[in-house]
């Protein structure tokens, strides 16, 4: 073959796109053609398609005769290709010669005045209906790419949108396409009339809707911004509150927009045919129950003599199907069938099963986790490749890699494999979320000079499961340096080990607060046994030297521990005035059990989380003991809204004629306790300086009502809470006094922000006594109940 031989051409054929469809559709010759055997075949014009791509498509070989069949079928195939917008063929001497004008490619795809939108998102929405950075310019294409994205704006609200499109040729036979976008105003709603509804009044029916009327906070939530798919999703919501109140034949007949000339407010009216309610007069269990009918019939919550609910009905007939898949019928199939008497306005069921083949598991896929090793994930499972399908073991496992606390969504599903009837594959998808914290800070003050702190920590360090921490803070007043490490799985069994090392200084901050200084130096290790899917027992052993220094401004407490651990410096002064220096050494020998069947670690809806902790010190100096036990509960009220419970009681005491040490005090006050009231602060107050001291009990209860937050839909990473929160802290030497606790109540934020957990709170202080250090406003990052 030639590339580019002297040329001599003679006309040949030509053919424009509009010759080139007629030619396929009507298969007219429109000239004749001189058969001539090819010698050779030349391409010319082309720039960014290969040779080789339109030798692909002709329909003759060097060596074949050429005519009119084929040269129709030629223009008909390099057209089809869209690569080319005119083509000519001629014929040279015996060489057949291809000349071809390309279409421009498409260099970039850009946008001007998009708002409503990420530019990111419409870019890639555009390229997947052909209109993208090389991709062949298409200008059928493009115009249908503007009416799509009219098409979204429309579905947001925006009917006053305007878009025009600009193609600019470049170098290379390139072009660029700009989409100018003029949103306009956003159309809201102005009103929502329901017509047809008898038993409940318009504003019962538009409590479901997620749609409503311009108000206060829609400029936030944007529920006043009409949207067809809302719309749709509200009609179901209408639908689902009369069928749960017994209106089985309930039907929404038709629905009409009407947007204003002005296209700024839009009114939507809804017909409903309300029906009859009716009341369940029987329930049957048909099919293949496997001897469990009993069983299997306790399941339906749908009771005879009451009325109707398709939520009720829907409930029973998942609690089969679910029953089922614990013995391996991963596609159970349950329909409740309805027998109406119109006349008694009642209604039979017959729960009919179809539990379909057992199933066993092919393959369990896991995927999204661009940090986590796929180890980390999987020794989370309990259902097992190659095993009995069990829908409780699936959830099971779904719940404890989302009680890892790495991942910001743990999704399961459970399709058919592929060229089976009875193995299902087990996909788990998650999203990865930052696990890691770092903190650096300094600051600057005429009584501190220069302080810095830092703290780092990993929860998933290397995507290994392990957690790694790093504390420093060299602030006058608290100077810590810690390292710390978590392993969950220490051993293949599943037990855990966590170690913490660690030098902490702490003096009092307030200058009208004694002086004293505390250092403590030590480390202790646990290890964590599990027994069963959800309990825990932790062992563990420790070693801390704790050294206290006093004068004569220390609180009294303080210098009752110097007095009765005093060194050799000045025994005069420290046996009869507690001032100088005691020193202890502690051996905190720990056992704990703890118990975790929330369904999420960082924001739980359902489930409980125990806690209980014995630490005794019988061998080291300090001789005492302290026990914790923390409880929380957590369930759904409503689809939207959860209910959070939390107590704790702690207890230490010293042994034989010991005292508690003071150092080991439990404190009260603040997130964590109770709200509204300074960190640390409740409890007994040292009469010389005015100090909270703590104390060897404690008592905290705390109630909260969690919603999300408008605007967030389904997001549990951002919620709002109303509380209410209780407790007190208790001298050793004095009993536990009920009403000596204080309450606050309020409302607050909570936020699994990129940096961490935040919770901001501000509550009112319902019984606060003279004395008392207030603080309606707090927040923490890090994290808390």
């Amino acid at each position: 073959m030639k590339s580019q031989p002297d040329r001599f051409a003679l006309p040949f054929i030509r053919r424009s796109l509009i010759g080139a469809a007629v030619l396929a559709l009507c298969a007219a010759p429109a000239l004749a053609v001189n058969p001539f055997v090819v010698k050779d075949i030349r391409i010319e014009g082309i720039q960014r398609t290969e040779a080789g791509t339109v030798f692909s498509y002709l329909p003759v070989r060097v060596g074949e005769t050429f005519d009119e069949e084929k040269s129709i079928a030629a223009i008909k195939a390099l057209y089809a290709t869209g690569f080319f917008k005119d083509i000519r063929l001629e014929e040279d001497k015996g060489v057949l010669v291809v000349l071809v004008e390309e279409r421009p490619a498409i260099n970039t795809v850009d946008f001007t005045g998009t708002k409503e939108f990420e530019k990111d998102m419409l870019v890639k929405a555009l390229k997947d209906i052909g209109v993208g950075e090389a991709k062949i310019y298409d200008k059928a294409a493009v115009d249908r790419a503007e009416q799509e994205l009219k098409r979204q704006y429309l579905s947001h609200g925006l009917y006053g949108v305007k878009i025009t499109t600009t193609v600019t040729p470049i170098e290379r036979n390139r072009v660029n396409v700009m989409f100018n976008v003029d949103e306009g105003e956003v159309a809201r709603i102005k009103g929502i009339n329901i017509v047809g509804n008898k038993a409940f009044s318009d504003k019962e029916l538009l409590e479901v809707f997620q749609l409503s009327k311009s108000g206060w906070f829609t400029w936030y939530s944007k529920a006043d911004q009409y949207s067809k798919t809302k719309l749709t999703g509200d009609l179901e919501a209408i639908k689902s509150y009369y069928l749960d109140r017994g209106y089985l034949e309930v039907n929404v007949d038709s629905t009409q927009v009407a947007i204003t000339p002005d296209k700024k407010e839009i009114y939507l009216t809804i017909n409903v045919t309300e029906g009859e309610k009716y009341t369940v007069s029987s329930v049957k269990l048909e099919g293949e129950t496997f001897g469990r009918e009993e069983e299997l019939r306790r399941l339906i919550v749908l009771q005879p003599g009451k009325t109707y609910s398709g939520a009720l009905q829907e409930a029973s007939n998942k609690r089969i199907a679910a029953r089922l898949g614990q013995f391996g019928y991963a596609f159970a199939n349950v329909n409740a069938d309805p027998q109406i008497d119109r006349e008694k306005r009642t209604v039979a069921f017959t729960f009919v099963v179809d539990p379909g083949k057992r199933a066993y598991v092919r393959h369990v896929n896991i995927s999204g986790n661009t940090t986590s090793r796929d180890e980390v994930i999987r020794r989370e499972f309990r259902q097992f490749e190659s095993s009995w399908y069990d829908a409780d073991k699936v959830k099971l496992s779904r719940d404890r890699v989302d009680r890892l606390g790495y991942f910001k969504e743990v999704k399961v599903d459970t399709p058919e494999s592929p060229g089976t009837s009875d193995q299902v594959d087990i996909n788990l998808t998650v999203e990865e979320k930052p696990t890691g914290n770092f903190m650096i800070g300094g600051s600057f003050s005429q009584a501190e000079k220069f302080t810095f702190t830092a703290s780092v920590q990993q929860a998933n360090f290397a995507g290994s499961g392990q957690t790694v921490g790093i504390d420093l803070n060299t602030s006058k007043y608290s100077r810590t340096i810690a390292f710390s490490n978590t392993n969950p799985y220490f051993t293949d069994e599943g037990v855990s080990r966590a170690f913490q090392l660690y030098l902490r200084t702490t003096r009092p901050p307030l200058s009208n607060i004694g002086s004293y200084t505390v250092r403590q130096t030590g480390g202790n290790m646990t290890f964590g046994v599990p027994f069963s899917e959800t309990d825990t027992v932790y062992f563990g052993a420790g070693l801390e030297r704790t050294s206290l220094e006093t004068d004569a401004t220390s609180p009294t407490l303080y210098r009752n521990f110097v007095a009765q651990n005093g060194g050799p410096n000045n025994p005069a002064d420290q046996s009869t005035y507690g001032i100088g220096t005691g020193k202890s050494i502690s051996i905190p020998l720990t056992v704990a059990w703890g118990r975790d069947s929330r369904d999420s670690a960082l924001t739980p809806s359902v489930g409980r989380y125990q806690r209980a902790n014995l630490e005794v010190d019988a061998i080291g100096d300090s001789k005492y003991f302290r026990m914790v036990y923390e409880h929380q509960w957590y369930r759904p009220v409503t689809s939207w809204m959860t209910l959070a419970l939390r107590g704790e009681l702690d207890y230490g005491k010293g042994i034989g004629s010991h005292s508690y040490p003071v150092f080991k005090n439990f404190y009260a006050g603040g997130i964590g306790s109770v709200r509204g009231y300074e960190s640390s602060t409740l409890g007994v107050i040292d009469p010389v300086y005015g100090d909270a001291i703590g104390g060897s009990k404690r008592v905290i209860g705390s109630a909260e009502l969690q919603f999300p937050f408008p605007g967030s839909g389904k997001d549990r990473s951002l919620r709002w809470f109303t509380f209410l929160d209780g407790g007190q802290v208790y001298q050793e030497k004095s009993k536990i006094y009920l009403g000596e606790l204080r309450y606050a109540a309020g409302i607050g934020l909570s936020w699994i922000s990129p940096v961490g957990p935040l919770r901001l709170s501000y509550a009112k202080p319902l019984n606060a006594k003279p004395g008392d250090r207030l603080e309606r406003f707090q927040f923490q990052m890090g994290t808390g109940f």
